[in-house]
């Protein structure tokens, strides 16, 4: 379990907005590789490249989201924890909402200088967080709707530099609502109706 002065000081880590990296989807790319090598098969199987450094051209926190989609988040804290914190990553079994379950398994990974350049999400697959993905298809697509999303973030991180927490709050709703609007406009899109976004593995999922 992890100690709540931990918890703190992750929190009042400092947010910092940068221009967009080319480099990003290609971070993306080695990182899933290495998980895919490094984890049981028999868990893994798709990984999304999500959150801002997954949107060309959209400034972000220099971080790359991932999310990986688990059989078994009991076998997922069983046997990928220990393998993942013996390579020095940070786990934490975190809320997808709030302080409310459901719960899910959540990695940071840090260079050797001690910043963050890895968050990794593992889900079932029927968790929330996979609307995430409507979201991030909707801003590439959408250039517009990425400025307003750019101009927020920025705002926020000037307001809450070292309060994560409050960083993340302020935004969701805003999110929320591009997600609702997002899975309307990707619905019309498909002939069967369905409302699934256009995931992209990158060759790295399964």
């Amino acid at each position: 379990m992890t100690e709540p002065r931990t918890i703190e000081e992750l929190i009042r880590e400092e947010i910092r907005i940068g221009p967009y990296d080319p480099t990003w989807p290609v971070q993306f790319e080695r990182e899933a590789t290495f998980l895919l090598h490094r984890l049981p098969k028999n868990l893994i199987r798709r990984i999304e490249h999500f959150g801002s450094t997954a949107v060309p051209g959209l400034a972000a926190k220099p971080v790359i989201d991932i999310l990986v989609e688990v059989s078994d988040l009991e076998e997922t804290k069983r046997v990928i924890v220990p393998i993942l914190q013996s390579d020095g990553y940070q786990y934490f079994w975190r809320p997808t909402i709030d302080d409310q379950p459901p719960f899910y398994a959540w990695f940071i990974k840090r260079n050797t200088d001690g910043q963050r350049t890895h968050h990794i999400h593992m889900v079932e697959a029927d968790s929330a967080l996979w609307d995430r993905l409507f979201f991030r298809d909707y801003l590439r697509l959408f250039a517009d709707e990425a400025d307003r999303y750019e101009r927020l973030k920025r705002s926020l991180a000037d307001r809450f530099s070292d309060d994560r927490v409050a960083y993340t709050k302020e935004k969701s709703q805003y999110i929320i609502s591009v997600t609702k609007k997002a899975r309307v406009y990707f619905s019309q899109l498909r002939p069967d109706g369905g409302t699934s976004p256009n995931t992209q593995n990158n060759g790295a999922g399964k």
